[in-house]
């Protein structure tokens, strides 16, 4: 009986580490440097993951990302949504925010990863 419990921790240790990694790689897609265009309300957004989570920083501070849809984020300390948008490939390329009564067009950078463990603000 010790043993089949045994072998029942191994197994449900091993699914929450597998579910765990496979999150982190969903997310760590969105992860990187959005740019918008000169004259916008802010230069660029960087998306980071902390904690297992997606974070938004920008010049005017920093918010959670909450997942509403497949590549749309509510930014919650500034009631808007991040929308990321994708090229043929399924890469992610750029991203469209609606917040605080501004629209913003950004694209991505490629080749930057960003990863903390605690929120700066």
């Amino acid at each position: 009986m010790k043993k089949l419990m045994l072998l029942v921790m191994l197994v449900l240790g091993f699914a929450v580490t597998s579910l765990a990694q496979q999150q982190d790689t969903t997310l760590a897609q969105y992860v990187g440097k959005y740019v918008f265009p000169a004259g916008s309300v802010v230069p660029d957004v960087t998306v980071t993951l902390e904690n297992g989570a997606l974070v938004m920083s920008s010049s005017a501070g920093s918010s959670a990302l909450d997942k509403e849809s497949e590549d749309v984020y509510v930014i919650v300390a500034f009631q808007g949504k991040a929308m990321f948008k994708r090229d043929t490939n399924k890469k992610i390329v750029g991203i469209s925010i609606n917040a605080m009564g501004y629209q913003l067009e950004g694209t991505k950078e490629n080749g930057i990863v960003i990863a903390t463990n605690h929120i700066i603000r």
